[in-house]
């Protein structure tokens, strides 16, 4: 399926895997695309959106509510538990040696993050599916930004969905502002 996929919307999907990791999240979900769709810019999803009078800061600001707020550093989750990342380096560089911490596995896969690929999470897979129904749907030989939208739209497809129906965004008449825009783009 992804061979189907725009640049852009192939971009969508890789800036998912980043905010999913820098998230610590186990999985991508679809509040990841969601909000990776600002991170492309000038693509027709964030266009219907707009058309919807949905920001990036509104999409953010939900899915940060959804999970109970930003996720917070790695600093200050180990000082909820009295832990002092500060004197913990300081007494691992005391007794191993300066930049002992740094020559860690973990701090060379870009400070502890988790690399690699994070697997789709099952609405994620479905949203993604959904995405390709409504290209052939509309008889559009790829996948789009605007395609990745309307399957994030559909009931069902996790976090996104709950976002996007909060906001006012439905399938009908994004599917109606998509099939316009494609419309004009060729005759543009």
């Amino acid at each position: 399926m992804f061979e189907r996929f725009t640049d852009k919307a192939r971009r969508v999907v890789v800036h998912a895997q980043e905010s999913a990791r820098e998230r610590g999240a186990d999985s991508l979900r679809t509040e990841h695309l969601l909000v990776s769709l600002f991170a492309v810019p000038d693509n027709l999803a964030v266009t219907v959106l707009a058309a919807h009078n949905v920001t990036r800061a509104d999409i953010e600001a939900d899915v940060d509510r959804m999970r109970g707020g930003p996720a917070p550093s790695d600093a200050d989750a180990l000082a909820t538990l009295g832990i002092d990342l500060d004197e913990v380096r300081r007494q691992v560089e005391e007794a191993f040696g300066p930049g002992a911490l740094d020559r860690t596995r973990a701090a060379q896969s870009r400070d502890g993050r988790r690399t690699g690929w994070i697997r789709f999470d099952p609405s994620s897979k479905k949203a993604l599916g959904l995405a390709l129904r409504e290209a052939i749907r509309l008889e559009h030989h790829y996948i789009g930004t605007e395609h990745l939208l309307l399957g994030l739209i559909h009931e069902g497809a996790g976090g996104a969905f709950h976002v996007l129906d909060g906001r006012g965004v439905h399938l009908g008449p994004s599917r109606i502002l998509v099939e316009e825009l494609v419309r004009g783009k060729r005759a543009g």
